[in-house]
């Protein structure tokens, strides 16, 4: 049934969708208002953001400290920061970048906004949460948008993820990644061991198109 639903979605979903989206668009959810354009990954038609948010929401966020890493339109960090968070929310994309600031003032919140590949541009210093929803998908991006979905030929994007990510935690910190039953977990969890973490699935949520899962990363 899944193998039919993505057939069809590719077939007739896929080209509606790509017109739709070659404008900047307005979206809503959870109270968060945001303007979207064409360069940045749209939380509306792709699970993984709304599901991570949902699993967040139920964290201890007032005054915590919270870094989002490629933080897109910026929905998870505006509104965490919304709920009294300190947030830092980064992207490698400089549109994305743009629209953080735009929609964090549209919101009324306070936010940092760095623009960042991964932590190479972010002091040194830990965090209480950490939130990721990577690019998995195994092929080396070309453009800043396409930075959104592909994390390299081998995971490098990965690798460079669980190298520095330790210095950025402390005893208690809680770090949150999103995965699908489309992307190389056995590469991505090798890498992690390499790299001196581990990753623990804390939940999953299936629908017609994917399975998606949150993991918790960890020292090792």
């Amino acid at each position: 049934m899944r193998r039919v639903v993505k057939y069809l979605v590719t077939r007739f979903y896929k080209p509606l969708l790509v017109r739709y989206l070659s404008k900047t668009r307005k979206y809503t959810f959870k109270g968060v208002q945001l303007l979207i354009p064409p360069e940045v990954f749209h939380p509306a038609f792709f699970f993984s953001t709304k599901y991570l948010l949902r699993y967040i929401s139920g964290l201890p966020l007032q005054q915590s400290s919270f870094l989002e890493l490629g933080a897109g339109s910026g929905l998870i960090s505006i509104f965490v920061a919304g709920k009294g968070s300190n947030v830092m929310a980064t992207d490698i994309n400089p549109v994305a970048v743009e629209y953080l600031e735009k929609n964090g003032r549209a919101n009324n919140v306070k936010m940092e906004v760095v623009h960042s590949d991964l932590f190479e541009q972010i002091p040194s210093r830990t965090f209480d949460i950490i939130a990721i929803n990577p690019p998995y998908y195994k092929k080396q991006p070309q453009t800043f948008a396409e930075h959104a979905w592909y994390c390299g030929e081998n995971g490098e994007y990965f690798d460079r993820l669980f190298h520095s990510l330790p210095d950025y935690m402390h005893g208690q910190s809680t770090v949150l990644m999103t995965l699908s039953d489309g992307c190389d977990e056995t590469m991505i969890r090798n890498l992690a061991i390499k790299n001196g973490c581990r990753l623990n699935r804390v939940h999953s949520m299936q629908n017609l198109m994917e399975e998606i899962y949150i993991f918790k990363i960890e020292r090792n």
